[in-house]
């Protein structure tokens, strides 16, 4: 299926890695430009140079800091879409995550997705096109004490894209998210090692947090890069507002 989006340029932050990487190829496939904005773009960027005829951009930054989400908008006005993706908010209960540590993440991914939006929404609106897409994850609907700052930070994006998304669309502009569950990336191991280690007193028997799945399985980068650009796409033209969950179902079990 031809997703009509041949020679659109997109952003996609966070994609030197995992989902964000996937998201990277996924668009390429599809004929886009696509910039990779990361701490360390240029192995992600040189890989994908070396797939597809399209262009490919490496901008490395790093999204906490407000001024480099500036030079981020500034590098890429007028792009078609943006994909919020970059995040590593970190594990831990309530009683031993400590604030310096839940700020840190939160201006990476919670602040780095407003700011982000804003910044991008605002041309977007201007010239009556465009879609954002909010990576978000499903511990924000899902709530989980043992990972609080991801909990909290994730239901507050959540309402963010339907509450920016319900109205940006009356100026032809689609903000939409993705709530991925479990997800096979490097940070899924990271996070089952935290966890381990608060649960169990021992990082190394991270697997044991992986079981009960469902499907039996977590979910591949690609599915949640093909739902991205599906959504992001003309064919997928009536997603807005909405955060759409990719769990298996697990939340109804």
């Amino acid at each position: 299926m031809d997703m009509e989006l041949t020679g659109k340029r997109v952003v996609i932050t966070g994609a030197s890695k995992g989902i964000g990487y996937a998201c990277a190829e996924a668009f390429a496939t599809e004929g886009c430009d696509v910039v990779i904005a990361a701490r360390a773009p240029e192995e992600a960027a040189a890989a994908l140079r070396g797939k597809y005829q399209v262009r490919i951009e490496a901008l490395a930054l790093d999204l906490s800091k407000p001024a480099d989400r500036v030079r981020l908008h500034a590098a890429t006005q007028g792009a078609d879409i943006l994909v919020n993706n970059a995040g590593a908010i970190p594990s831990g209960s309530l009683d031993v995550l400590d604030m310096e540590t839940w700020e840190q993440a939160w201006q990476l991914k919670v602040f780095g997705y407003f700011h982000l939006t804003k910044l991008f929404l605002a041309d977007m609106r201007a010239r009556k096109s465009g879609v954002i897409v909010n990576v978000v994850g499903m511990a924000g609907r899902a709530w989980r004490h043992n990972y609080i700052a991801g909990t909290a930070g994730n239901a507050a994006i959540i309402a963010f894209t339907s509450a920016v998304g319900g109205e940006a669309q009356a100026d032809g502009v689609r903000v939409f998210g993705i709530n991925p569950a479990g997800t096979r990336t490097e940070r899924m191991v990271t996070m089952a090692r935290q966890r381990a280690q608060v649960t169990l007193g021992d990082a190394e028997r991270w697997e044991e947090m992986l079981t009960g799945m469902p499907l039996g399985r977590p979910i591949e980068p690609r599915e949640i890069a093909e739902l991205a650009v599906f959504g992001a796409s003309p064919r997928g033209g009536y997603i807005a507002g909405t955060v759409i969950d990719v769990d298996g179902g697990g939340w109804f079990k």
